[in-house]
């Protein structure tokens, strides 16, 4: 008689980083990937996970027991060793990520969790992360060495039997991990210990985040610079003469939007290429979609156009938005076609965006407009139908059911036939969560990004208006005028018709705002930190 063991799932220790998510390794974003079951350590909490992790994937938190009560190093350690046994019903390829805070091998109980695995004859690899204590530095623009050092000392404020005298001298640099109640007794006690009173200080809290804030003084002003700081919460502390690089090198914190909240109303698959370029400026973003993509409420229109084009029905085909290259796109799946079927066929596209989920499919067009990338633009560019030398007259439009005849009549007027079929729908979203609206209009947000007219209308219609003090940008002159329609003020308008150009223009509008304010003395105050009662009015 044979039995069945069921065998533990494998453990992989996987570090976070220091915070930024653009810090994760290459090998840990694969393994939270494939991961069943993730267990989170207490910094690197679910919202963390969800960027990269299944939907599905099971969270696990070992920052605290049922009770509430913070694990201790060895519960942590018998956590994962009953979680790997449990997802070992998923079957043999089952994975366990824990996820530790920076690097695995600093401060995290790394060796305690590892030797319980292996006791318990469970397999496991370790995946080295950014340690802050190199990041969180280098992100305050703090190099740890420089010519004349002889030393790095990373401690832990919270260890009693630490030896500062150790790490007195001039030439050793001290990065201390320390929280907002240990930090100050930890640098007094290495003062205390012979480290020149006048060395420089460095403390940063949430480092390598938007929220990053970093504040410099001596050792003999540690007590009262700490105590009217505000600073809360877990820290990253360096004491040495690197510090004094922090004026020149700080290059994180005095990006053009740093730690600016921005709202961009679009859909989160759209809102990617703008949300990546944001948050390359500092920048942080809230995606709020104001309108829903849905098919067609009748198919047999669009499944015969698509049956048209394999069968050599058409000459062009136009796409004027990216969900009509995805409608396309999922209809060749669910008839079992790909790109082969394009062949012979020309491909127009009203703009770089949607020439760009062309190219991601494997076709590249044959029209985009040089000038103005809208319906207009297109039909300027788009040749004229001439019976010598296009065998065939008809025109391909696959578009939304709300699309404008423009580009339909214009071509229509230079020969062509056109076949304008419904591939998809669009209805406004349901309104945001009551604490987003809040936001919304109470100017919690220092910007909002409008790529077409639409998030314009749709956007009030469902949250209201923006408050007076967020800055409104605008991807072209069509968009603005629509937001002055509504009462808005445009700040900000791209010289390009692209979500990445309409960013740049916003990070120019910032670098500005910076530039008044140096001039004039002031702080540098994000638009939130100004805010007003008063309604954004549009300009007379």
């Amino acid at each position: 008689m044979s039995t069945t063991t069921k065998t533990p799932a494998a453990v992989a220790f996987v570090g976070s980083g220091p915070g930024d998510p653009g810090l994760l390794t290459v090998r840990a974003a694969n393994l939270l990937r494939r991961a069943d079951v993730v267990v989170l350590d207490r910094v690197a909490r679910a919202d963390f996970v969800a960027r990269f992790a299944r939907e599905d994937a099971e969270i696990v938190d070992a920052g605290h027991g049922d009770t509430g009560v913070p694990l201790t190093t060895a519960s942590r350690a018998k956590l994962v060793v009953r979680t790997a046994k449990a997802a070992g019903k998923l079957g043999k390829d089952a994975l366990v990520v824990r996820l530790m805070d920076g690097d695995p091998a600093t401060f995290n109980g790394l060796a305690e969790e590892a030797t319980a695995l292996h006791k318990a004859g469970i397999p496991f690899e370790i995946v080295p992360g950014v340690s802050a204590a190199t990041a969180v530095p280098a992100y305050a623009g703090i190099p740890l060495t420089h010519n004349g050092s002889r030393g790095v000392h990373v401690l832990s404020a919270s260890d009693p039997k630490v030896d500062y005298a150790r790490s007195a001298a001039a030439d050793t640099t001290v990065v201390l991990f320390a929280t907002a109640e240990t930090l100050c007794d930890a640098l007094v006690r290495l003062r205390d210990a012979g480290r020149d009173g006048e060395t420089a200080v460095s403390v940063t809290t949430d480092g390598t985040t938007i929220h990053q804030k970093t504040h410099t003084f001596t050792l003999d002003e540690a007590e009262k610079a700490l105590a009217g700081s505000g600073v809360t919460g877990a820290v990253v502390a360096v004491v040495g003469a690197p510090v004094s690089y922090r004026e020149s090198l700080s290059w994180w914190e005095n990006k053009p939007l740093f730690g600016w909240n921005v709202l961009v109303p679009r859909t989160k698959d759209q809102a990617g290429s703008m949300t990546d370029r944001l948050g390359d400026f500092g920048a942080s973003s809230d995606i709020v979609p104001t309108i829903s993509v849905e098919p067609p409420r009748t198919p047999q229109q669009m499944e015969r156009a698509i049956k048209g084009l394999v069968t050599g029905r058409y000459e062009w085909i136009g796409f004027t938005s990216q969900n009509a290259v995805k409608a396309v796109r999922e209809k060749f799946e669910e008839f079992g076609l790909d790109a082969r079927a394009f062949a012979g066929l020309k491909i127009a596209a009203v703009g770089g965006v949607t020439a760009d989920a062309l190219r991601e499919w494997g076709l590249e067009p044959d029209l985009v407009p040089s000038g103005e990338q809208s319906a207009k633009g297109l039909l300027e560019e788009w040749p004229e139908f001439d019976e010598q030398l296009d065998p065939i007259n008809r025109v391909f439009l696959p578009r939304a059911d709300i699309a404008t005849d423009t580009l339909v009549a214009g071509l229509q007027e230079i020969g062509w036939e056109v076949d304008d079929v419904t591939a998809y729908r669009t209805v406004r979203a349901a309104p945001p969560a009551p604490e987003v609206r809040e936001a919304i209009k109470s100017g919690k947000f220092d910007a909002v990004c409008f790529t077409s007219s639409s998030t314009v209308r749709n956007l009030v219609g469902i949250a209201g208006k923006p408050h007076a003090t967020t800055i409104v940008a605008c991807i072209g002159p069509a968009t603005a005028k629509t937001a002055e329609e509504h009462g808005l003020r445009v700040d900000v308008m791209s010289t390009e018709p692209s979500a990445e150009a309409l960013v740049d223009a916003l990070a120019d509008f910032g670098r500005s705002l910076a530039l008044s304010a140096a001039e004039a003395g002031e702080a540098v105050r994000r638009p939130s930190e100004r805010r007003t009662t008063g309604r954004r009015k549009a300009k007379a």
